[in-house]
């Protein structure tokens, strides 16, 4: 329990909060990335303990929230196909495509599975030979190496009726394009330490040195959070711009090479729209054709005609730092975990989500 209580301990969080509270002398916005991150700040309340000129603002947060809709329409396009089980995890189930959903889809009767590993699909294909399995695969670089670890599996064992439907991220481009708006407020950014486990440091490095804003690499802990805040102020106080890693525990400096080999090996770099957000470079991946057996997208092509975005969420205003959940007039009332309106709220490490829960009077 180490590293639970430690980073929870309450003696440490306020020496922190003190801390900050003396640091501070001018006004600073400072962008968690990870939605793991706003759901321990929300949880935890850590922004009362902050003085008021800093403010946090809540990044693109977690791959279900800005996976698109085009893309949910094509799993519920694949899920209607008789011959079909489709499995995803359960916080896909809800993210609202441009008319349902994947949960609603299966009260009709599509065969949808919620499944806790990709590598339990693998083993659904295996006993039912005659239907096609799809997981719905969706992640940032963390999880990503999950998925491939399943399409590895299933390639030795050479299974024919297995597949992804990949919706896979990379976070340092949208970070570069969150600080690359002309209305962009950031002055400085907590990254995701389960991201940087992955793939080292040195995307953060690049960010710091070209757009001058410092990057503290953090855990998930409340001691993580107000320590990675801690040194984000220090260094804007001095005007510095630097890379700090807050979380070594758990973040070497070159990252999991393992997990990046698999990773170089099976997909390749495309850009692709963030839900909210638009269309952004280099952020998404794709499996390379080597894979294509595997691929859901040419096993089951799909052309979407809808276009019915709802126009009311405002969550990529509040996933590029620009409003905050106070500004959305559905929240809390026409959007809620029961019956959202975005991804946000679906996902438990959706900003609106984490408000929804933690922050509501």
């Amino acid at each position: 329990m180490q590293y639970i209580d430690d980073y929870r301990n309450n003696t440490h969080i306020q020496t922190l909060a003190r801390a900050i509270n003396r640091k501070v002398a001018h006004e600073w916005n400072i962008m968690e990335i990870c939605g793991g991150q706003t759901y321990a700040i929300a949880r935890y309340r850590l922004e009362d303990l902050l003085p008021p000129e800093v403010r946090l603002l809540h990044g693109p947060g977690c791959p279900v929230c800005v996976t698109s809709e085009e893309v949910i329409d094509h799993a519920l396009d694949i899920a209607r196909h008789p011959e079909v089980i489709l499995a995803s995890f359960g916080d896909m189930m809800r993210v609202p495509g441009n008319e349902t959903d994947l949960l609603h889809l299966k009260a009709q009767g599509a065969d949808i599975r919620l499944l806790y590993s990709p590598l339990d699909a693998v083993e659904l294909a295996a006993a039912n030979p005659a239907r096609e399995v799809v997981f719905f695969a969706v992640g940032f670089e963390t999880t990503i190496p999950v998925h491939l670890a399943a399409l590895q599996e299933a390639r030795r064992r050479k299974m024919t009726n297995f597949s992804l439907l990949c919706s896979f991220f990379a976070v340092a481009p949208a970070m570069e394009m969150i600080v690359q708006q002309p209305d962009n407020r950031v002055d400085g950014f907590l990254a995701a330490g389960h991201v940087c486990a992955i793939t080292g440091n040195a995307a953060c490095r690049r960010l710091a040195a070209r757009y001058k804003h410092p990057v503290i690499i953090t855990g998930f802990e409340p001691v993580d959070l107000l320590y990675g805040l801690y040194r984000c102020i220090c260094q804007l106080e001095r005007n510095e711009a630097q890379v700090e890693n807050a979380y070594k525990r758990a973040v070497p400096e070159n990252g999991n090479t393992v997990a990046q080999a698999l990773m170089n090996d099976a997909l390749d770099t495309v850009g692709c729209k963030w839900r909210g957000i638009g269309y952004i470079p280099d952020s998404g991946f794709v499996l390379k054709a080597k894979y294509s057996a595997y691929d859901a997208t040419g096993k089951f092509p799909f052309e979407n005609t809808k276009h019915l975005t709802n126009t009311r969420c405002i969550s990529g205003e509040i996933m590029k730092g620009k409003l905050c959940t106070a500004d959305c007039h559905c929240f809390g009332t026409e959007c809620t975990p029961e019956h959202p309106a975005g991804a946000p709220m679906v996902s438990a490490e959706g900003v609106c989500a984490a408000y929804y829960r933690y922050r509501q009077p």
